[in-house]
């Protein structure tokens, strides 16, 4: 993923695998409707008064009221649609070649949102401008307060518009950035206190312990994540992304790029040659399942086919940067602990 003193290698580059990304560079945003089909029934009673929210840049927007036109990075917007805030526009990966929701927008209906972007440096300032958006809301894979997927040659631009905020999603596990986007939706009115958002939150919880149950029980599965491009196959680091060094924390054993690897891209990932994939042994392999990642059905090389966890049939996908409700984490997790569960050990 990302890095604030790779710049280059972190937004191009830098969507190669790294730890919270994977590769490509094209990804997709998405914003919501209502709460149908599985955004959660909290549909978000509009706050009186003032709005404030300090981000994870330190920077405090205030507002009159609480921002009604939002704009969103996809996955914020699938996030903040689980728990019943729509926003009016989205940018990043937000459809298919055929027209269907990329895998980052969740349950959202991408139909009804205006999309200013579908892939990467894309964004029609103009179609923004035409929103009259009130706040837009980005991730940061670095910490220097880069906002994901807003193009470098447009940024000033698109922050003249609007205020901006930032939820940042390196180098933390996965339980800090979901409460940033739950008190993120509770100030915009999203009621926190609905059956299915404190359901979700519980069957996530309820995940956890499953995984770190059975990391613990299984101490000799390796897993090793990867991402797969034409030219090369690139192996994650278990640092700096929010899902792996949370899945590490629970006891989860992975493979790990060389030191040497590591450097070259910020910490992120390790890029092999097809011919190469086999340098790393691994029980269990978790792959990207984002729409700019080959995904390994459509993987030919023989040499991926020879993989011992290949052949065993231990792949699983891998959702590299996870949607930030509760809701749409408990898979993953719930994934990977029935891969370890059940995995042979064939490294």
């Amino acid at each position: 993923m990302p890095n604030a003193t790779t710049a280059r290698l972190s937004r191009r580059g830098l969507l190669a695998v790294g730890g919270a990304l994977g590769l490509g560079a094209v990804l997709t945003a998405c914003g919501g409707d209502d709460a149908k089909d599985g955004g959660a029934d909290t549909k978000g009673s509009a706050k009186i008064g003032p709005w404030t929210f300090k981000d994870d840049r330190g920077t405090t927007v205030k507002l009159d009221e609480a921002p009604k036109n939002i704009v969103a990075f996809t996955g914020v917007a699938a996030a903040l649609y689980d728990y019943g805030i729509e926003v009016k526009g989205v940018f990043g990966p937000t459809a298919t070649k055929d027209g269907k929701a990329d895998v980052q927008a969740g349950d959202m209906d991408v139909s009804k949102v205006t999309v200013l972007g579908n892939v990467w440096d894309q964004f029609n300032v103009e179609k923004y401008a035409a929103l009259a958006p009130d706040v837009l809301i980005s991730t940061m894979f670095d910490d220097a307060g880069t906002l994901w997927y807003v193009p470098e040659a447009s940024k000033d631009k698109i922050a003249k518009l609007a205020p901006s905020v930032g939820i940042s999603v390196f180098d933390r596990q996965l339980t800090a950035p979901l409460q940033r986007m739950w008190e993120l939706a509770e100030s915009l009115g999203a009621d926190m206190t609905a059956a299915k958002v404190t359901e979700a939150k519980k069957r996530f919880e309820a995940a956890s312990e499953r995984l770190r149950k059975a990391a613990k029980a299984k101490p000799e599965i390796k897993v090793l994540v990867g991402s797969a491009s034409p030219e090369l196959f690139y192996v994650s680091g278990s640092n700096l992304s929010i899902d792996l060094e949370y899945f590490k924390a629970l006891g989860v054993n992975f493979v790990e790029p060389t030191e040497e690897a590591k450097k070259a891209t910020g910490g992120w990932f390790e890029s092999l040659s097809w011919e190469n994939v086999d340098k790393h042994k691994a029980d269990v392999i978790m792959m990207d399942d984002r729409s700019s990642a080959i995904q390994p059905a459509d993987i030919t090389e023989a040499t991926w086919k020879q993989l011992p966890a290949v052949k065993a049939g231990q792949v699983i996908a891998r959702s590299t940067e996870p949607i930030l409700s509760y809701d749409k984490c408990v898979a993953p997790v719930e994934a990977l602990a029935e891969a370890i569960e059940k995995a042979r050990k064939v490294s």
